[in-house]
């Protein structure tokens, strides 16, 4: 018999003599290794996989800043604030309403922190209408006024997602607008070309319902007020570090 098979011959016999209890701890620890290698490449290709999603969500979020940086959108805060918050809105917009007064909220926890850029896509019926007028308002310094007034009386001009225009007037006349002038202006070239501005940078950034948020240049995941606070707070702890609202 050669050298090699005598050794076989041994291993054998070695293996058969091993108590039960150690062959069982052996296959346990050949089972435990084999687990943490697989545990480590799960590990590793999840961590490859998350750099992938976060650079391309940054390279998307670029992308998105050039149509964002609008010069011609009405802006509230600092104009040095390192939260850029860009709304798409439309002035019927029941839900857009509804989460103005929380976008306010989240601006004033943090102060001179987020600049608001409102956009304007009207996609109701008649909705077109006010914001020419919204628009004209900016002339006279009265453009963000104008808004929470339009949206805070919105059940009163609007019925059935239609907009009745003339309904909108009675909610302006409080707030001291030369309202002959808006109606002189809201029919301008240079409103007509802002709002060409807003379609074509909707349309651009792949937006079709109202409100759309994008926080520097980043959309949210998926639509919800949650998601939007969580998607702003996000922007700020990056920017601001850990002293968020």
């Amino acid at each position: 018999m050669s050298g090699k098979s005598k050794h076989q011959v041994s291993s054998s016999v070695a293996s058969a003599e091993m108590p039960p209890e150690v062959r069982s701890s052996k296959r346990t620890v050949i089972f435990a290794a084999a687990i943490a290698v697989i545990m480590i490449v799960f590990i590793a290709a999840s961590l490859v996989y998350k750099n992938q999603k976060e650079k391309a969500l940054q390279q998307t979020a670029a992308m998105n800043q050039a149509l964002l940086a609008s010069e011609h959108a009405p802006s509230l805060g600092k104009p040095d604030a390192k939260v850029h918050l860009v709304e798409f809105l439309d002035p019927a917009c029941e839900t857009c309403a509804a989460f103005y007064p929380h976008v306010k909220k989240l601006m004033a926890a943090n102060p001179d922190r987020i600049r608001l850029s409102m956009r304007h896509i009207p996609l109701h019926q008649g909705s077109e209408h006010v914001v020419r007028i919204l628009e004209a308002t900016r002339s006279q310094g009265r453009y963000w006024e104008t808004l929470e007034a339009v949206l805070t009386a919105q059940g009163q001009w609007t019925m059935n997602h239609r907009v009745y225009p003339e309904k909108v007037w009675p909610a302006l006349e409080a707030l001291g607008l030369d309202l002959e002038r808006v109606r002189r202006e809201m029919n301008s070239p240079e409103i007509a070309q802002r709002m060409d501005k807003d379609a074509a940078d909707a349309r651009a950034l792949g937006v079709t319902k109202t409100p759309e948020y994008f926080a520097n240049g980043q959309p949210m995941p998926r639509f919800g007020l949650e998601e939007l606070q969580d998607l702003v707070r996000k922007e700020l702890r990056k920017a601001y570090g850990a002293d968020v609202r």
